[in-house]
């Protein structure tokens, strides 16, 4: 255990945790925004209900994602000296314009979007919450390109062991800055879809805040049949991207050895590096050379093309590609199976479409952790792809000094997390600050539960 593994393993740890709140905002920032201009269109009190309950989940998050994300900056600066000085001009300056042009967009008014709702007038609090949906839209945009530049650097000299900027525009706009920040934002598109869909689904089965989880249940379901697809289409474009500039990740992905044309797809295989082979492998015929270059005869280099202390780490890239994978297209069958029940009129009478929307509903969190498992772990053994190597970047510093500050992350991350988990079942338990009884909430219950259940109800 050196201390750069240990503190491989801490930044790891700390962005993990870090990247799941954003995730969720990033999601319902936007779906705030149109449920509240639903509500100044329509005048219906439903959807300023729905905005003002998934605020409350908003500003949880957001308060959490602030915390957690500060940690990340100093951990870079204390454990990784050396990609500090050599990466330095060139990341100091993509994370300044995130603070300001992005940050301080989101603070300035997320004031005014949770406290503003008596005091400011309702257009000027729409145009508050919109603003901090911009303002997390584009925070994401610069991590985004900061960790795209380490993954397809450009716009630089390499000038006695630091990167000199010479074109910004390259620098900002590398080139799998785009396509892995659509694929990021989609990603927390379908994440909220199911966040929402699978509360909305306990409020359901509970037969509790009906009209409420109804509407939210059917938003989320229908945006989730048209995003999931599109997140996917995203992904090939990534995919091929990877090919293009970095072959020994889409290798490691696809448990690829030998260079080779018409390669294999590799549906499950145990990948053993010691013996530089797949074990126990089920595989489509051409399916890897047709995915990742379009082509059935299209070649993919080896794992084997380099010496093994030059490979990723295979075990993690494997497994964490299929992760993400197979759970993307469980979304996509749960939400087409939701709009084909929509078609036949019966979404909400499927118990079993909402008890599933209960279970998934994490799932898109660990879609998201195994996306970011795959493309770091892809990228080593480099912090910056094919020109600093991690080892280098690390600060001279002990294992013991990196253990002990290890452990206490543990302790102090499980205990905040498990404080925000604590509120956050509480707010969804209390549920929206609705108590009306609506002709409509008496007519659902009685068809979920019988007129004796109804009499309670009312």
């Amino acid at each position: 255990m050196t201390a750069e593994l240990l503190s491989r393993i801490q930044f790891g740890l700390t962005i993990s945790f870090h990247i799941l709140f954003p995730t969720l905002n990033l999601g319902l920032a936007l779906f705030i925004v149109f449920m509240e201009a639903a509500w100044l269109k329509t005048k219906n009190s439903l959807y300023l209900t729905i905005t003002k309950f998934w605020t409350k989940i908003f500003a949880l998050t957001f308060g959490m994602g602030v915390v957690s994300g500060i940690v990340m900056s100093y951990e870079i600066g204390t454990n990784f000296a050396g990609f500090s000085n050599s990466a330095g001009p060139v990341l100091g300056a993509l994370f300044g314009y995130e603070v300001l042009s992005a940050f301080f967009l989101e603070a300035g008014f997320l004031g005014i979007m949770l406290f503003g709702w008596d005091r400011v007038g309702k257009k000027t609090h729409f145009a508050a919450t919109f603003l901090v949906m911009l303002g997390t839209a584009i925070s994401a945009f610069w991590i985004l390109s900061a960790n795209s530049w380490m993954q397809t650097p450009a716009g630089y000299d390499f000038i006695n062991g630091k990167f000199i900027v010479t074109n910004w525009w390259q620098v900002v706009f590398n080139p799998s800055t785009i396509p892995r920040y659509i694929h990021m934002m989609f990603a927390a598109y379908t994440t909220t879809c199911f966040v929402v869909a699978g509360i909305s689904a306990y409020y359901l089965l509970q037969s509790r805040h009906i009209e409420v989880a109804r509407k939210c249940f059917s938003i989320a379901l229908l945006a989730a049949a048209f995003i999931v697809p599109i997140q996917i289409f995203v992904g090939d474009v990534v995919g091929l991207h990877v090919h293009e500039y970095q072959p020994l990740k889409t290798a490691a992905m696809e448990g690829v050895w030998d260079t080779q044309k018409a390669a294999p797809l590799v549906l499950f295989a145990y990948p053993d590096a010691s013996q530089e082979k797949n074990l126990y492998a089920v595989t489509i015929p051409y399916g890897a050379s047709l995915i990742n270059t379009h082509s059935l005869e299209g070649e993919l280099v080896g794992l084997k093309s380099v010496a093994p202390n030059d490979r990723p780490v295979v075990d993690m890239v494997f497994y964490g590609f299929r992760i993400m994978v197979g759970i993307g297209l469980l979304f996509l069958l749960v939400a087409w199976w939701a709009l084909y029940l929509r078609w036949r009129k019966q979404l909400y009478k499927n118990k079993w479409l909402q008890r599933i929307c209960v279970v998934i509903a994490p799932f898109g969190f660990l879609a998201t952790l195994a996306g970011w498992i795959t493309a770091e772990s892809g990228r080593q053994p480099w912090a910056v792809y094919g020109l600093l190597r991690t080892a280098d970047a690390v600060s001279h510093i002990t294992a013991n000094q990196v253990l002990t500050s290890l452990i206490v992350f543990i302790i102090v991350y499980g205990i905040v997390f498990t404080g925000y988990l604590i509120y956050l079942f509480r707010v969804i338990a209390k549920g929206p600050d609705d108590t009306r009884v609506t002709p409509q909430d008496v007519l659902f219950t009685y068809m979920e539960k019988g007129n004796k259940e109804v009499v309670n109800h009312v």
